[in-house]
Formats: structure tokens, C-alpha cells, sequence
């Protein structure tokens, strides 16, 4: 099974709608939230795709209790009992 992830975020800051934080880095005005946030936010999706790359931090969850279940392409138990 392929899985294909993109990451991409849309946003904008208030006060100044042209700093794009990909292109120019970091914020010329240190002291605005909106650009800081956007550069935050950058930087956290910068980082997941370099872990979704590498597949570092990627968990696997397997059952370990006899009734779950293991795989989500498996049907789900049934029960036979009607009470």
C-alpha cells in the first residue's frame, strides 16, 4: 500500500499579506505575531516532511489483544450471538 502525503499551508499576516515565509525566512518585523506565526508554522512543516522522508517518528499500531482488529483492509469480527 502507497500512501502519499502532501503538506502545504495557506495563510497570510494581517499587517504585512506579502511576507511568505518560504521565500524570505525569517520575518523582517520581528515584533508582529501574524509573521512569526507563519514562520512557526514553516518550520513545523518543514520538519514533518523531512520525517515523513525519512520515515522517522512514523508509528505502526498492531494489535496485541487477540479480539482486535489488525488491519483496516480485514473485515471486522462478527458476533454470532444475538442477546
Amino acid at each position: 500500500m502507497a500512501l502519499k502525503i502532501r503538506f502545504r499551508f495557506d495563510g497570510k499576516c494581517s499587517r504585512h499579506p506579502r511576507y511568505d515565509p518560504k521565500r524570505n525566512g525569517q520575518p523582517q518585523h520581528g515584533n508582529c505575531e501574524g509573521c512569526e506565526s507563519l514562520y512557526t508554522i514553516h518550520l513545523y512543516v518543514k520538519i514533518a516532511k523531512k520525517r515523513a522522508d525519512k520515515a522517522e517518528g512514523m508509528l505502526v499500531r498492531t494489535s496485541t489483544r487477540p479480539g482486535e482488529q489488525s488491519s483496516v483492509d480485514e473485515p471486522a469480527p462478527t458476533s454470532d450471538s444475538d442477546s
